[in-house]
């Protein structure tokens, strides 16, 4: 089970950048692996998680709840993302929002500290963080466009080719929260589209 979690890993990585497998080797004793069902936890808010948890498989959510008990997602993470605080790990803040699984995930977890170790001592490696990095700006960005730029419907678009198959594993009301629209509005868009 443990080299099948590796093989994982390794594939995962490979999908955005070149890691051989002395790269792999020197690395695998930093990770953990672990399984989460829907709606498991990888952290709570004002905890202070120090880890990367990389999404090997499956789908999960960052979310807050705000002051009325009401849930807002900020982001989903499919394979090849990252579960992290980085307030928590930059500043030592708690982490002021949840993440969470949505579906069954295989995740791949590593202390920055020791991300950012393997970094310095590999060159593969800190093109790795340096990437994974451009990937959340990237991200960030491309979301911030969307909202500030699409209309509901061509968001619900934008999602459906970004997440291709996964988005058929996560639950509407999460989609509608991803958007920034209601659940209504959602089913809506699904109608004039055939696909209720």
């Amino acid at each position: 089970m443990e080299k099948t979690n590796q093989q994982l890993l390794q594939n995962t990585f490979s999908a955005f950048i070149s890691l051989n497998q002395a790269d792999m080797d020197i690395a695998i004793p930093y990770f953990t692996f672990r399984y989460c069902h829907p709606k498991e936890y990888l952290f709570l808010s004002g905890e202070l998680p120090l880890d990367v948890h990389f999404v090997l498989n499956g789908v999960g959510r960052y979310f807050y709840i705000d002051q009325n008990g009401i849930e807002r997602n900020k982001s989903l993470v499919r394979k090849g993302g990252a579960f992290a605080s980085i307030s928590s790990i930059v500043e030592g803040s708690p982490s002021p929002f949840f993440a969470q699984a949505l579906t069954e995930c295989v995740i791949a977890s590593v202390s920055y500290s020791n991300l950012v170790k393997l970094s310095k001592s590999n060159n593969n490696w800190g093109d790795f963080v340096r990437k994974m990095f451009e990937r959340l700006v990237l991200k960030k960005e491309k979301r911030e466009a969307g909202f500030l730029m699409l209309s509901a419907k061509e968001r619900y678009l934008q999602f459906l080719k970004e997440f291709g198959a996964d988005s058929q594993e996560i639950p509407l009301r999460h989609v509608a929260m991803y958007l920034g629209i209601t659940d209504v509005t959602l089913s809506r868009i699904r109608r004039e589209m055939g696909l209720t």
